[in-house]
């Protein structure tokens, strides 16, 4: 069986038999993988702790027809024990991991989505940010990766120049008045100047936002994404919002 090594993120385990667990892990050059972990639930395992979710990790594994199995594991980045000692960042990291799993494919390279997963993660556990805006920043560039950038300022339907006041999430963000189709929300214009500054990464303008237009900014944010991949993401009912 061909053997392969990789760096990873854990998003989520099953328990498997009395002592297995299967890892579901989104890695750097392989996209997502399931592997089976032997005996990490018995007190002595060299290294279950080291495969819990939000792990980053260097992973060996043997090519298996159905499931891959874990043979060696390094920790990279422990970011999950220090994101569990706050429940706010322990949320957000939750619905990353949730979202990251329904935004890839088994065994179809995902690289942008490998890096921007582990920078967000990372971000949470050094407290460089609020969790909340380091979770929709996140959700926004995965979803700009996977294909659905949202428009935060020129109309999303027929590219008139902003900035617009309506946001609509089936045509894509900020539309014009022309376009503008029924059910159209009317965010403020500090929650649009939010939203953008959170794709392009301008932490200046996010950290300094008003917290009423980041709980607005959220709501359009979990509309979009769920919108987008056509399901729920469970996770985010238990986010921690101010």
């Amino acid at each position: 069986m061909p053997l392969y090594r990789d760096e990873a993120i854990v998003l989520r385990t099953h328990k498997l038999g009395e002592a297995d667990r299967i890892i579901t892990m989104l890695t750097r050059t392989r996209g997502r993988v399931r592997a089976v972990a032997k005996g990490v639930r018995r007190t002595k395992s060299r290294f279950g702790s080291r495969l819990e979710p939000g792990m980053v990790v260097d992973v060996q594994c043997y090519e298996g027809r159905n499931l891959d199995t874990v043979t060696q594991v390094e920790t990279l980045a422990p970011y999950g024990d220090a994101i569990s000692r706050d429940y706010a960042a322990y949320t957000s990291a939750t619905a990353m991991l949730e979202t990251a799993l329904q935004l890839t494919e088994e065994h179809e390279p995902q690289t942008q989505q490998y890096h921007l997963l582990a920078g967000a993660l990372r971000s949470l556990a050094e407290q460089a940010h609020d969790p909340g805006l380091v979770l929709d920043a996140y959700l926004l560039r995965s979803l700009a990766v996977a294909g659905w950038a949202p428009s935060f300022r020129d109309c999303a339907r027929c590219g008139a120049d902003g900035p617009h006041r309506a946001f609509n999430v089936q045509s894509g963000g900020a539309v014009c008045s022309t376009c503008r189709p029924p059910g159209s929300s009317a965010p403020a214009p500090e929650t649009f100047e939010l939203l953008a500054a959170l794709l392009t990464g301008d932490w200046d303008v996010a950290d300094a936002s008003d917290v009423r237009h980041r709980r607005q900014g959220s709501g359009l944010v979990a509309a979009f994404l769920q919108w987008h991949i056509e399901r729920g993401v469970r996770s985010l009912r238990l986010v921690e919002r101010p």
